[in-house]
C-alpha cells in the first residue's frame, strides 16, 4: 500500500513539475515574442474593424473575396493619406518659413531684441545660456549620439507598420475559410454561439471606433471654433492635429491642449490663456462625460465599466492597452454572458422580431 502511494505522490509531483515548466516555457515565448504578438492584436482589432466593410461589398457589388478585401484597404490608406496631406502639407510650408527666418530670430535673440530675445531676457535664460556656453555645446554633442538609436526605432515602427497592414489584410482575406473550418469543427449548437459571439465582438469593435471618431470630431470642431474666436493662425490645421490626437483614451486631449496652447501662446498670451482654459474643462468634460456615455452606448458597456478599464489597461499596458481597452473590455463581456453563469447572460429579445426569428413549431 505505501508503494502504491509512494508512485501517486511522486506521479503528482511529476506532474506539478511538469505544469511549472509548461508555464514558464509558455511566460518565456509569450515575453521573448511580445513584439509580434502585440502586432497580432493590433492587426487583429483593425481585420475584425474592417471585415464587415469587405463583406458587405462582396455581398452587393465584388464576388471576388481578394477584390472586394483590396479595395476596402485601399480606400482606408487613401483616406489616410488625405488626412496627412491636410495636416503635413501646411505644416512644411510653416516649417520652411521658420527655417528661412531662423537666422534673423537667432540675431534677435543673441541681442536680447525681437519677441524671442525680450523672453530671453526677461526669464534669465540667455543670461544663463551666456554663462553655460560650454556645457550646452557638450549636451548637443551627446544628444547627436543617440541618432543611430533613433534611426533604428523608425525603422522598426516602419517594419511593424507594414507587418500589421499584411497581418489585418491576411486576417480579413482568409476570414471566411477560417470560420467556417471553426464552426464546422464546433458542430451546430456550438457553431451558432460562435457565430453569435463573433457578431457581438465585431459590433463592438466597430461601435468603439464610430464612438472614438465622433468623441474625435467633437473635439476638433470645439477646438476650431475657439482657435478662430481667438485669431489663432492656422486654426483648421491646428484642430485637425487636436482631432487625431484625440483619438487617444484619456491622454489626446492633453496632448492636443500642448499642440493648441502652444500655438495660441505663439499668438498672444491671451489667446494661449484662453486656449489653456478651454482644453482644462473640455479635457474634463470628454474623460468623464462624453467618453463615458458616447463609448457605453456604443459598445454598450456601463459608463463606470468604460472608465474603470481604460484607467487599468492604461496603467498596465501603457498607450497600447488605453487604445484597446474599452473594445477588449466589451469582449469579454460578450464571452462572459456567453460562456459565464446563466445569470450573466442576457434575456432573451422579445417582439414581432424575436418571435419571427424563431424556428417554426416553436411556442412561447
Amino acid at each position: 500500500m505505501s508503494d502504491v502511494d509512494d508512485r501517486a505522490t511522486g506521479r503528482r509531483t511529476l506532474i506539478v513539475i511538469g505544469l511549472v515548466l509548461a508555464t514558464a516555457l509558455a511566460l518565456g515565448f509569450v515575453y521573448a515574442t511580445r513584439r509580434v504578438l502585440v502586432w497580432a492584436v493590433v492587426a487583429a482589432f483593425f481585420a475584425v474593424a474592417l471585415k464587415p466593410l469587405v463583406d458587405r461589398l462582396q455581398r452587393r457589388f465584388v464576388r471576388r473575396r481578394a477584390l472586394a478585401t483590396l479595395l476596402v484597404f485601399l480606400a482606408a490608406f487613401v483616406l489616410l493619406a488625405i488626412l496627412a496631406a491636410l495636416i503635413l502639407v501646411p505644416l512644411f510650408g510653416e516649417l520652411g518659413r521658420f527655417a528661412d527666418r531662423a537666422p534673423e530670430l537667432l540675431r534677435e535673440a543673441r541681442a536680447g531684441q525681437g519677441p524671442v530675445g525680450q523672453a530671453l531676457e526677461r526669464t534669465g535664460a540667455r543670461r544663463y545660456v551666456s554663462e553655460h556656453s560650454e556645457q550646452l555645446r557638450d549636451l548637443g554633442g551627446r544628444l547627436r549620439q543617440p541618432a543611430v538609436g533613433v534611426l533604428r526605432g523608425v525603422v522598426e515602427s516602419v517594419a511593424g507598420l507594414v507587418t500589421v497592414i499584411v497581418l489585418a489584410y491576411l486576417m480579413v482575406l482568409e476570414a471566411p475559410r477560417l470560420t467556417g473550418g471553426l464552426l464546422a469543427a464546433a458542430g451546430d449548437g456550438q457553431g451558432e454561439r460562435l457565430r453569435r459571439v463573433g457578431r457581438e465582438v465585431s459590433r463592438t469593435v466597430t461601435g468603439y471606433l464610430t464612438g472614438n471618431l465622433l468623441i474625435s470630431v467633437i473635439c476638433g470642431a470645439l477646438t476650431f471654433v475657439v482657435l478662430t474666436l481667438t485669431g489663432v493662425p492656422f486654426a483648421a490645421v491646428i484642430a485637425l492635429l487636436v482631432a487625431v490626437a484625440d483619438l487617444i483614451p484619456l491622454v489626446g486631449a492633453t496632448l492636443g491642449a500642448v499642440i493648441a496652447a502652444g500655438a495660441g501662446f505663439l499668438h498672444s498670451p491671451t489667446a494661449g490663456v484662453v486656449v489653456l482654459v478651454f482644453f482644462v474643462v473640455y479635457q474634463q468634460l470628454e474623460n468623464h462625460l462624453l467618453q463615458p456615455l458616447i463609448l457605453s452606448r456604443a459598445v454598450r458597456l456601463n459608463p463606470l465599466t468604460v472608465l474603470v478599464s481604460v484607467l487599468l489597461a492604461a496603467e498596465l499596458a501603457g498607450l497600447l492597452g488605453a487604445l484597446l481597452a474599452i473594445p477588449a473590455a466589451g469582449i469579454v463581456q460578450t464571452l462572459l454572458r456567453e460562456y459565464g453563469p446563466r445569470r450573466l447572460r442576457p434575456a432573451p429579445p422579445a417582439g414581432p422580431a424575436a418571435r419571427s426569428a424563431r424556428p417554426a413549431g416553436t411556442t412561447d
